[in-house]
């Protein structure tokens, strides 16, 4: 067997598994709407800069966010379940195989932070008033920690014991955040050597700790399946996706919200639906993550257009992620043996969702209040209002055509 061309022959068909899906993707709505939404961020963020000082901490801001795209390196092997029996034996002729797979990610990743860098380019240098120069080397300094990364990354999944994957993660971001620190505050280069050695010192311990261990296939086809369902999860709001599978759990916490619901046969599927959304990480976990996120968004613009637009488009990621949801259960046939209408299975998703959404607009609105917006709390409560109406007209259409 030629590791080469079983490399090129697995890449190839995650090349045509992305595309058949991307075509959907990118021919639907979403698109446009997040075109318009983002070219509305950036505008008002254009606006904020102008507003920017020198004590503006820029540095720290870039240091955090580049820090967490660093240290966030999943590696793609495009590695599948029987290759835990095909493959084992074969582990030792395999290293071009896997040698490929870090530059691959390494230039993927490479990729994403060159964009969060430019778009850090303004705030950045408005306050500090950076060059080209400066910029470039920070991209360098990027790039290298991103590949050293990725490298230490895979000699920690040789590692039976996952709880030193997690110490991994925090030694690493602390370190990419003191280097990233100092690069971007334009200290003393000195200090940022001696935290690079650290490290260096870091990944020759790893190097050398991991020097007899094998690969943990398992974890490894866990870790691709991971990754791919994050890509299907997004494809399944266009299209069927036979690929995608979810994860659940009990999460008995939670069952005081399931007690709120009336007892009675027209909660049937109020009843089931909202075990679904609770128990499943690709649900509750997904609205929770972009609640956070479009918090702290809101907490940092300060103009009232700005506000709406972000609400709006938080709202309506949620919207999309959450509507699959109707299909959780469609190839149960003892769901459909209920004597109960078809329209009140419908009707039970869409009221759920909308619970979602009314949980998550409040949300913006206390955090809004919080920073003393209480007009753009308002307006923002409003228009999720308004956003839920809209949503349930266009769930009724759209549930009859999946």
């Amino acid at each position: 067997m030629n590791s080469q061309n079983l490399w090129k022959e697995r890449y190839l068909g995650y090349i045509n598994e992305t595309q058949k899906y991307l075509r959907y993707i990118f021919n639907g709505h979403l698109v446009f709407v997040m075109v318009l939404v983002l070219g509305g961020l950036a505008y008002y963020y254009s606006d904020w800069v102008k507003t920017l000082n020198s004590d503006f901490p820029a540095a720290l801001i870039m240091a955090f966010v580049l820090s967490i795209i660093v240290t966030r390196s999943p590696i793609n092997t495009f590695l599948k379940e029987p290759d835990t029996v095909f493959l084992l034996p074969l582990e030792t002729k395999l290293r071009s195989y896997f040698k490929n797979s870090l530059i691959l990610s390494w230039v993927m990743q490479g990729f994403i932070l060159l964009v969060v860098l430019i778009a850090s380019i303004p705030m950045y240098s408005k306050v500090t008033g950076a060059g080209g120069k400066d910029l470039g080397i920070i991209l360098a300094v990027l790039l290298i920690l991103k590949f050293l990364n990725l490298t230490m990354r895979w000699l920690v999944l040789k590692y039976q014991d996952t709880s030193v994957s997690h110490w991994d993660s925090l030694i690493r971001f602390l370190l990419n955040g003191v280097i990233l620190y100092f690069i971007c505050s334009r200290a003393n280069i000195l200090f940022a050597l001696i935290t690079f050695l650290l490290l260096l010192a870091l990944y020759m311990y790893y190097r050398s700790a991991s020097k007899g261990f094998v690969l943990k296939w398992e974890r490894l086809v866990e870790l691709e399946n991971k990754r791919m369902n994050s890509f299907y999860r997004i494809a399944n709001m266009f299209t069927d996706v036979p690929h995608l599978k979810g994860k659940v759990a009990r999460r008995k916490w939670m069952d005081w919200l399931l007690a709120l619901i009336p007892y009675g046969d027209k909660s049937t599927y109020t009843y089931l639906y909202a075990r679904t959304l609770l128990r499943s990480n690709d649900y509750v976990g997904l609205c929770f993550r972009l609640t956070i996120m479009g918090s702290v968004i809101l907490s940092v613009f300060t103009n009232i257009f700005a506000h709406l637009i972000v609400t709006f488009m938080f709202l309506f990621m949620t919207a999309l992620q959450l509507l699959p949801v109707w299909k959780a259960h469609e190839w149960k046939v003892w769901v459909s043996l209920y004597p109960l209408p078809a329209k009140m299975r419908e009707s039970a998703v869409i009221k759920l969702i909308s619970y979602f959404l009314l949980f998550e607009d409040l949300v913006f609105s206390l955090v809004l209040l919080v920073k003393g917006e209480w007009i753009s709390a308002l307006a923002a409560l409003a228009m999720g209002l308004v956003f839920i109406f809209g949503f349930k007209i266009y769930a009724t259409k759209k549930i009859k055509n999946f």
